[in-house]
């Protein structure tokens, strides 16, 4: 009896046992910011603002391999002599190490002890890639103003987990449809309009100029290559297909240059050693871990990827065909299972590059030229520019354009803080460093950047 009564079915467990994981996270962050509250305290810190204590317009990354998203906008910055704080998660961030007068970059300690920092930021505006905000652990600051996401992709901006951008202020996109897609969502949730601005992708920019900066050389005579570049999971090519497909492109008459995901090397590290061995390095197969994709990118004359954004670079910016698989992704806890209309990567994905399945892997050779040099070529061309029109505003200027939106908004906030202040404090102002709208005092105190 006293079995049945302490008896608890698997759902029931499965479902208690997540709530105490959630307390339990909510504690922990809890801890983490009570920690910092108090180390600052004793440490003369200060929990009220003061001047030139918050950064005018701060940059949160989760780490370097987001540094090309940031780099361009961080740039724009530095041309313009403006100041802009780089908060990054990497201790080896390429920002810590670039010369920079007007970028002042810091690194704030790894994983949860970043998130515990940016949670007590002081800054008028923060811009970052990281979805999620005031979901999750990453709690909005007291002391921060306005919160600027900057996607990390080209395509749509409804593929984060459910609430990923609803308590940002605003988001910066680069075509209609992406604003069209948060405007529903806001409109199903009854959540307030946050404001939406068509900026541009300034990290494709820089590869696009980096490319037309090439010489140009004629390929008409080397042997065409096929650029295998998976991601990871059980959605990635080489866990669905494996040794099998790897076999069928060696049979064509492309060379063959594979990437993985970098995560592959660690979550599916004894796949990638089998087929590594498997398939040793030739004159017809080559295996790439260059951290930079770009040369890679440019040696090849099609793309073979799954539901990966590297498929918009590839197709874009190098104006070449790509193989693509269908995921078999649940999108139920994603934001665009909220939306009323179809992905706007679904509905491109069949113009710019064809679809790989298990029946026709087997003759990926017919496929493969049909795309490069076959009917399929103009046709595939024509939807490349349709693309690039529609998910690529203002290009060549994504950068700039960002870098007007940031600096007018910390404009307006700066503005606005400085009306308050006067009516509060009256006519006899504050002390200290005052600045001005154009160029904010610069930060005085590490100690006095956290509320």
């Amino acid at each position: 009896m006293i079995g049945k009564l302490l008896y608890i079915d698997p759902g029931t467990g499965s479902m208690l046992f997540s709530i105490i994981i959630g307390i339990a996270g909510v504690l922990i962050f809890a801890g983490h910011a009570l920690l910092i509250r108090l180390k600052f305290f004793f440490l003369g810190g200060r929990s009220k603002d003061t001047d030139g204590s918050r950064m005018p317009v701060c940059v949160f990354s989760e780490g370097k391999r987001y540094w090309n998203i940031f780099k361009p906008v961080l740039d724009e910055f530095e041309k313009r002599g403006k100041d802009i704080y780089y908060l990054t998660a990497s201790p080896d961030d390429p920002a810590l190490k670039a010369d920079y007068k007007y970028v002042h970059a810091e690194f704030i300690g790894e994983g949860n002890k970043a998130i515990s920092k940016m949670n007590l930021i002081k800054a008028d505006l923060v811009l970052s890639t990281t979805p999620s905000l005031d979901v999750f652990q990453w709690k909005r600051s007291k002391g921060v103003s306005c919160y600027v996401h900057i996607p990390h992709m080209p395509n749509d901006i409804t593929t984060y987990k459910m609430f990923g951008l609803d308590f940002y202020d605003a988001v910066l996109v680069s075509g209609n449809y992406q604003k069209e897609q948060i405007r529903r969502i806001e409109k199903i949730r009854s959540i307030p309009g946050k404001e939406i601005v068509l900026t541009g992708i300034p990290y494709l920019d820089t590869m696009k100029e980096r490319l037309d900066r090439l010489p140009h050389e004629d390929h008409s005579g080397r042997d065409k290559t096929i650029l295998l570049a998976p991601s990871w999971g059980n959605n990635g090519i080489l866990t669905r297909y494996g040794a099998s497909f790897i076999e069928s492109l060696i049979k064509t008459s492309y060379k063959v240059i594979i990437r993985p995901h970098p995560q592959s090397f660690t979550s599916e590290k004894e796949l990638i050693d089998k087929l590594m061995a498997q398939f040793p390095e030739s004159d017809k197969l080559k295996w790439n871990r260059d951290p930079d994709n770009f040369n890679v990118l440019n040696e090849a004359d099609i793309l073979i990827s799954d539901f990966s954004g590297v498929i918009f670079d590839f197709a874009l910016v190098f104006n070449k065909p790509v193989i693509y698989t269908e995921p078999s992704n649940d999108w139920s806890q994603y934001d665009c299972c909220w939306d009323t209309e179809e992905l706007w990567t679904y509905k491109i994905l069949p113009k710019i590059g064809r679809k790989l399945t298990s029946e026709n892997f087997g003759n990926i050779g017919a496929l493969i030229d049909d795309c490069i040099s076959g009917s399929g070529a103009s046709e595939l061309a024509k939807g490349r520019d349709l693309a690039r029109e529609q998910t690529w505003c203002n290009m060549g200027k994504g950068a700039e354009k960002t870098a007007d939106y940031l600096i007018r908004k910390h404009g307006e906030i700066a503005s606005k803080n400085a009306a308050v202040s006067a009516e509060t404090k009256g006519s006899k102002g504050t002390k200290g460093s005052k600045g001005t709208e154009d160029q904010p005092p610069r930060r005085k105190s590490k100690k006095s950047l956290f509320a």
